[in-house]
Parts: C-alpha cells; sequence; structure tokens
C-alpha cells in the first residue's frame, strides 16, 4: 500500500509519522486489496488547548470506491487510533459487499 501523509499548520516528527504508517499498515489485516491512503493531519489553532484541536483524516481507495473516516482529538495518537478503528468497520463492510 502506498501512504502519503500531509500535515497542515505544524510540521510532524518522525515518531507521529511512524506511529501514523504502524496504523494504517494495520489495515492491510483486515482486507489487503487497499491500494493507496491519503492521510491529512492538521493542528487547528484556533481551537483551544486540551480541545479537539488535532485532526485526522483518512481517504482509502479501494477497488470500486474509497473509504473516509475523519476524527479530532486532544492528541494525534489519539485521533488516528479512532480513525483507524472507523475505516476497520468500514473495510470488513466494504469486504462483505464485495464477496456478495
Amino acid at each position: 500500500m502506498d501512504i502519503n501523509i500531509k500535515t497542515t499548520n505544524f510540521d510532524a516528527d518522525k515518531k507521529l509519522i511512524d506511529f501514523v504508517k504502524t496504523k494504517v499498515n494495520k489495515l492491510d489485516k483486515y482486507f489487503d486489496g487497499i491500494i493507496r491512503s491519503e492521510i491529512i493531519l492538521n493542528f487547528d489553532k484556533s481551537k483551544k488547548k486540551f480541545t479537539d484541536n488535532k485532526e485526522v483524516k483518512v481517504i482509502l481507495e479501494v477497488p470500486g470506491s474509497d473509504l473516509f473516516a475523519e476524527k479530532g482529538a486532544v492528541t494525534f495518537e489519539e485521533a488516528v487510533d479512532t480513525v483507524i478503528d472507523a475505516l476497520e468497520k468500514q473495510i470488513k463492510k466494504h469486504k462483505g459487499k464485495l464477496r456478495q
């Protein structure tokens, strides 16, 4: 799977980039047909500290359609975990439709 990570309003460190790649690569165990993923990490400066000012958007290109999830949290790691959970459900649903 090809993984493309973009950041807006901040520069991500290597640790965060590696964390995101590791989590996204785990989606392959649910569906090996994922062609590529587009991840956008956004730091919303207009929101106060200790709010959901870290936003993560993920678009997965899979045969037949694209899957999308977007979540916000206090930390990027928490937002990534939540997005991955949402995408796991979408992948399982998509696989079920392909089998029919």
